[in-house]
């Protein structure tokens, strides 16, 4: 047997462990299964502008190594698709019952209950980590996820209207500042697992997890957050005390950049675009696909808003729409200069309302 061959084994077998150790990681995957620093998902309304309607179930992705959209080949009801590759990690958690992993879910729309929680935060998200790393995931969808002990699925009550979800691979030195956030968010943790080797880290989280008294937090809390493959991100967080329009008061100001904001039309008196302050926030009204196909807000339940101005590059996907009891409702945006993301999200921006009441089409 020559050293060469000898040698040749051993590169592989270093390379298969090298690859089985990031493969076994905690990260957002891929609708591949394959581990992703970060990926996007909209899921599109059942009712499309001039076209006959579709399942509810169809959706637009991408991720860290795709960077544009893509018309899935699988429907967000199938295990196949990124939420649910990504969720099977936290259900084998679940499974396992050990003490090295934590995980929480929360919704404001709690699955299977008639109970809608107005004091918690108008949140919806889920996060699973170890020591190591883990992910947190952002979406809009009520009632989802399922109980663990479920397995994934994907409720009715998110097919009928537009949907986003947003899932970032984290190190685990991040989660305390995720959790210093979620404090601020106090959302409504439905299931979860807080062993106590991460109290120390996640005080808060475990807080949420017990359904402990909370500290008094902060009216707002802006986190500058770093995902596992060195992507940045701006986290907004802001409690039921800071009572405003979070896009006006805080984002677009902070940002220092006029918004253009998609949310869920609705309400009976939505907030109009707003020209009150240094930075302007438009309301979107109409999105336009990349395959040109078209919807209203009236039927997209998500909530984002990006730069008007493409040389600013703002993107930020949260939880609070652009009305007057949203104001006294906690919740937060996670916003990124991404340019991949950001001009994913600005080439959907069909028509916009501006402040005098006029309509803009692009």
């Amino acid at each position: 047997m020559s050293a060469g061959y000898v040698w040749g084994c051993f590169a592989l077998l270093l390379c298969s462990i090298i690859e089985f150790r990031w493969a076994a990681e905690i990260s957002c995957r891929s609708e591949e299964g394959e581990p992703v620093d970060w990926f996007l998902l909209y899921k599109l309304p059942k009712y499309m502008r001039e076209e006959s309607p579709g399942s509810g179930l169809e959706y637009m992705y991408m991720d860290s190594s795709t960077k544009a959209w893509a018309l899935s080949k699988y429907l967000v009801n199938m295990t196949q698709n990124a939420l649910g590759q990504t969720l099977m990690q936290l259900y084998e958690a679940y499974e396992s019952k050990n003490d090295s992993t934590a995980y929480a879910v929360y919704n404001d729309d709690v699955p299977y209950s008639d109970h809608y929680s107005w004091k918690q935060g108008h949140t919806k998200g889920f996060l699973l980590l170890d020591k190591s790393q883990g992910f947190w995931g952002i979406h809009s969808i009520p009632r989802f996820p399922p109980f663990p002990e479920e397995g994934y699925g994907y409720p009715p009550s998110g097919e009928l209207y537009g949907q986003t979800a947003i899932c970032i691979t984290f190190k685990y030195n991040q989660f305390a500042e995720i959790d210093k956030q979620l404090l601020c968010y106090n959302p409504k943790v439905y299931n979860c697992s807080m062993p106590s080797v991460f109290y120390p880290d996640l005080p808060n989280l475990q807080k949420l997890c017990a359904g402990s008294e909370l500290p008094l937090s902060p009216w707002r809390r802006l986190s500058k957050l770093q995902s596992a493959g060195g992507e940045n991100f701006l986290h907004f967080a802001k409690s039921h005390f800071f009572v405003d329009d979070i896009y006006v008061a805080w984002m677009a100001q902070q940002l220092q950049t006029d918004l253009l904001a998609e949310y869920w039309h609705h309400y009976k008196h939505d907030l109009p675009s707003n020209c009150s302050l240094q930075h302007y926030v438009f309301n979107i009204n109409l999105i336009k696909t990349p395959w040109n196909s078209t919807f209203c807000s009236f039927h997209d339940h998500s909530k984002w808003c990006v730069s008007r101005l493409y040389e600013d590059e703002w993107t930020c996907i949260g939880d609070l729409n652009r009305a007057p009891p949203q104001a006294w409702r906690s919740g937060g945006f996670i916003c990124t200069q991404n340019r991949y993301i950001y001009k994913a999200f600005r080439h959907l921006v069909f028509h916009y309302q501006s402040c005098s009441n006029s309509s803009v089409w692009l």
